[in-house]
């Protein structure tokens, strides 16, 4: 069987075809490199772009970059590459929307190909062609420091995903892709960085039209500048785990360069299992000033409305916080020292106010977050609650209410700013339904639903439906911009509303009461359209304090 090749600027690339499990014939083009390899005098460096060859060979994964990821994946430091995946059948003379899909991952952890990108392409009513691909993470990709700041190698994991976007617009032609339809699509740290892409050089057009950001957003968790205390400090330790003494400055990148990167991984993942528990993750995207991928704090950027203003779906997990903070969690000094600790700049009042927002179910005054389950802390809810808040749902509304509430863009000729006559629209979800009886609907558990991956579609009828109406939405936006214009084999599925703060009726959940994936089978409801004012009246506490997160 004749392989398929395409002709790009940086050679003939040679796929395969694939159909195994799949309802339609895919060829897919796995391992493209778009930048050089990332180690020796280029560890810790910006990435350079790819030089051309006469034709490389697309039917294996390529590496991908060191973490702490247990993958059967080789990892190594050529590690910035790319996977294409398009439809065997189509029409060669119609340009396909394409979509870009970034790994989350903690900025310390994941790889492009962890999600299930061809069942999203081949479920789709329509053509389309689906892309992942591996950036940086953990200390090769985040070193914040005033070291790297004087080094000017601050966010370089973002900026690998910048020079990917760029390959996408030079390339995606050859593949039959629109460079001008192009959705960039990102879940967890994957969402975070879609989020600093959409606040990045708004001065001018951006490589993308549209964005779907899934549990994250720019002004997620915390983004300091590279001076915190908190950055500084792990600097220090990861030098000293690798041990590298108190060197001249002029002296530390040629050792950390000398290193072998297993070294530098075992050290990466060293620091990151320190400060874990407390969820004060190192080797994160740091304010890094002018010129830089994030010039300024976030939210002062949604304020100064510096931001691409082009359609937006986004949402969150009911329980975004439960994979993350102690399950035997069973006193209230617990709760208030996690924050202590957690948010240092959290002023003690507000750390007073905190227990009144989410009060302590201990008390019998509130039984909103009352703890009943087995084996589970009695402040376990309690805290999943208000952290998933804070790092997660929070920072989501906020994308939601700064994007939904602009004023349109104008007309710029100089910087090919595209003319909006309306605010662009913002599609807001909640996913509810529990995949686990102790983390319910926790971080993540939503996307094997939104790729229409086979082990979810066996489970029963409805959970099948459910993953069908995701699947649909998701790839009407990705083709349109909108998540019911094309309708496919469900097209009865419910209406999607634009978000806008002042509807009643603004936003869907999905798997509302489904109780199938924990034993107790009920059915619930696939989807229904419902109301954000309960949500953000519980994340304004946060809302109201994101500059103290951002200095």
């Amino acid at each position: 069987m004749p392989r398929p090749r395409v002709s790009t600027r940086q050679g003939t690339i040679v796929g395969v075809e694939v159909e195994h499990g799949l309802p339609q014939p895919l060829e897919q083009f796995l391992g493209i490199p778009y930048a050089l390899s990332t180690g020796g005098e280029r560890r810790f460096s910006p990435p350079v772009p790819v030089s051309p060859v006469k034709v490389f060979d697309a039917s294996h994964y390529g590496q991908r970059c060191p973490s702490g990821s247990r993958d059967a994946t080789p990892e190594g430091e050529d590690c910035l590459n790319l996977n294409i995946f398009r439809p065997k059948i189509r029409d060669e003379s119609r340009k396909l929307p394409v979509l870009v899909y970034l790994h989350g991952g903690a900025f310390n952890f994941g790889a492009g190909n962890a999600r299930q990108i061809p069942h999203l392409v081949a479920w789709s009513a329509e053509p389309m062609i689906g892309i992942s691909f591996n950036y940086r993470v953990g200390a090769f990709g985040f070193l914040p420091s005033t070291f790297m700041e004087e080094e000017g190698l601050l966010n370089i994991g973002l900026k690998d995903q910048a020079l990917l976007f760029e390959w996408v617009q030079q390339n995606i032609a050859a593949f039959g892709g629109d460079p001008d339809n192009v959705t960039i699509m990102g879940s967890s740290a994957g969402a975070h960085s879609v989020g600093h892409h959409l606040l990045h050089d708004t001065h001018k057009a951006p490589p993308f039209k549209r964005v779907i950001l899934e549990s994250g957003a720019a002004t997620a968790r915390a983004v300091y500048a590279p001076s915190n205390p908190l950055h500084e400090q792990q600097f220090h330790e990861f030098l000293q785990n690798l041990n590298i003494p108190s060197l001249h400055t002029s002296e530390i990148l040629p050792a950390l360069r000398s290193k072998t990167f297993l070294e530098i991984k075992a050290a990466s993942g060293a620091i990151f299992e320190k400060y874990n528990p407390s969820v004060r993750w190192p080797f994160q995207p740091v304010i890094d000033g002018p010129g830089g991928m994030i010039p300024i704090a976030p939210i002062a950027a949604w304020k100064a409305g510096s931001f691409h203003r082009i359609p937006i779906l986004t949402g969150f997990n009911a329980n975004e916080g439960s994979i993350f903070v102690p399950a035997t969690a069973s006193k209230s000094q617990e709760f208030t020292g996690f924050f202590r600790t957690l948010l240092p700049s959290l002023p003690k009042d507000d750390l007073v106010l905190l227990n009144e927002v989410y009060p302590d179910p201990l008390m019998g005054k509130d039984e909103k977050y009352k703890e009943t389950r087995r084996g589970l802390g009695a402040q376990f809810m309690r805290l999943e609650q208000a952290y998933g808040h804070f790092a997660y749902v929070a920072p989501v509304l906020q994308t939601a209410l700064f994007v939904s509430s602009s004023s349109p863009s104008v007309s710029n000729s100089a910087s090919k700013v595209e003319e909006r006559k309306e605010t662009p629209p913002v599609y807001l979800y909640e996913f509810a339904l529990p995949t686990n009886s102790s983390l319910l609907a926790y971080h993540g558990s939503h996307a094997p639903f939104i790729t229409h991956n086979p082990e979810i579609a066996r489970l029963s009828p409805t959970v099948n439906q459910i993953s069908n109406v995701m699947h649909a939405y998701w790839a009407s936006f990705i083709l349109t911009g909108d998540p019911n214009a094309v309708k496919g084999k469900f097209g009865d599925r419910v209406v999607w509303p634009r978000f806008s703060a002042d509807k009643e009726d603004n936003m869907v959940v999905f798997g509302e009461g489904n109780t199938e994936f924990i034993g107790r089978g009920d059915k619930g409801d696939v989807v229904k359209v419902t109301s954000d004012e309960e949500v953000r009246k519980e994340c304004e506490y946060w809302m109201e304090r994101t500059e103290l997160f951002e200095i």
